[in-house]
């Protein structure tokens, strides 16, 4: 099975049962790495929910229970490791509502070009509307084409 196949198909699979455990998926992944497969999921909160994080009992509820539907379904063709994890405290900006939900935290943003002069930037998030996503830096705000931005994340503050 191809890979994103694989990945698609595991997500059809995850959907009803993560909305009836109050999660979300993240993101989910098959990949080579080095001699070995891997499909990895990652799980997430809604934006509504009373915490922000996921669990390691909730990982490890969902990796139970989705090993079990794969060894029922058997469509990936050839072994591989499962992992089930959160997308963690420096977690990337991927989809539309995660520039909304994190409004106001901190960022850092590396871009495929220059901008003002640097390919990265840390600043507070101030969201991103038709393309561009603005962050405060230093005092000033900075506009950042989406198309330039190679990974956004969310900043560790220790």
């Amino acid at each position: 099975m191809a890979k994103e196949d694989a990945a698609g198909k595991v997500s059809q699979l995850l959907a009803p049962y993560l909305e009836e455990k109050n999660l979300e998926l993240y993101r989910a992944e098959y990949k080579k790495e080095g001699k070995e497969w891997v499909l990895r999921v990652f799980l997430d909160k809604p934006a509504n929910s009373e915490s922000e994080y996921v669990s390691i009992e909730e990982c490890e509820d969902v990796t139970r229970w989705l090993s079990d539907i794969l060894d029922k379904e058997d469509f990936i063709d050839r072994s591989y490791n499962l992992e089930v994890s959160s997308p963690g405290l420096d977690r990337e900006l991927i989809k539309d509502s995660d520039y909304e939900r994190f409004k106001g935290r901190l960022v850092e943003v590396k871009t495929y070009e220059q901008i003002n002069g640097s390919k990265e930037h840390e600043g507070t998030l101030l969201g991103r509307e038709e393309g561009i996503v603005r962050i405060e830096e230093d005092g000033n705000t900075l506009e950042i084409p989406a198309d330039k931005i190679s990974k956004i994340n969310l900043a560790v503050v220790f």
